[in-house]
């Protein structure tokens, strides 16, 4: 069984937000040691341009930093890297590596997430071995180029419905939305009571000019949620 883990929130790194806070892998801890002293629960490497090499060392980097902390590091489709960089777990797109074939290299003890953006496409997937499950994106979001329809906090409830495994919510979360003065928690929050366990987050806390404090800001909008 691997390590219990906790998805409440959900931290996705992306390499051209952080950069803006430092050269190499600086910008990449100094972002996510901000949104960890924010609350954040779970951090997971992303980073589509980056090279085997690079990717694994970032991801020791980032072991090193979580790993005292008890916060569990998940790599974004990269089986063999999170191998390589003894990451806690996987994270996989509909596209990657089966689960079953995943799980067979990962072992017991890690943690697999799987993608899953509606359930026509729950119902087609192979969960075998899966622990929790990414489901979106529930508002349209510009940090994933192969995203596919939004499917608002209705879609996410669909999918809590069908599984008895832990979900989180996933794309354009806690942005904000100019045209309605909601800084994102509103939409956090019908996120939560659709029955997800926690939200997955991007530009909301790479972005920000302060990681840790929207980190705060993001997780006490879960916990009022609850």
């Amino acid at each position: 069984m691997p390590k219990p883990f906790d998805l409440t929130l959900y931290l996705v790194t992306d390499p051209r937000l952080v950069a803006a806070r430092g050269p190499g892998t600086s910008g990449l801890l100094a972002t996510v040691e901000a949104a960890v002293r924010g609350g954040a629960t779970m951090v997971q490497l992303r980073d589509p341009d980056a090279h085997g090499r690079a990717l694994v060392e970032q991801a020791r980097a980032l072991k090193a930093l979580l790993a005292p902390l008890g916060i569990p590091l998940i790599v974004n489709d990269r089986v063999d890297v999170a191998v390589a960089a003894d990451a806690d777990g996987v994270h996989l797109g509909q596209d990657d590596m089966t689960p079953a074939d995943a799980r067979a290299v990962l072992g017991p003890h890690r943690i697999l997430g799987l993608s899953v953006g509606n359930p026509a496409e729950y119902a087609s997937s192979d969960l075998a071995g899966v622990d929790y499950l990414g489901v979106g994106p529930v508002k349209a979001t510009g940090t994933k180029a192969d995203a596919g329809g939004a499917i608002g906090a209705a879609g996410v409830a669909a999918i809590r419905a069908l599984t008895p495994l832990p979900l989180v919510g996933i794309g354009g979360l806690g942005t904000g939305d100019p045209g309605t003065g909601d800084p994102g928690t509103g939409v956090v929050a019908d996120v939560i009571r659709a029955g997800a366990d926690g939200i997955a987050v991007v530009s909301a806390i790479c972005a920000a000019r302060d990681p840790e404090q929207a980190a705060r800001a993001l997780k006490a909008a879960i916990i009022t949620a609850r």
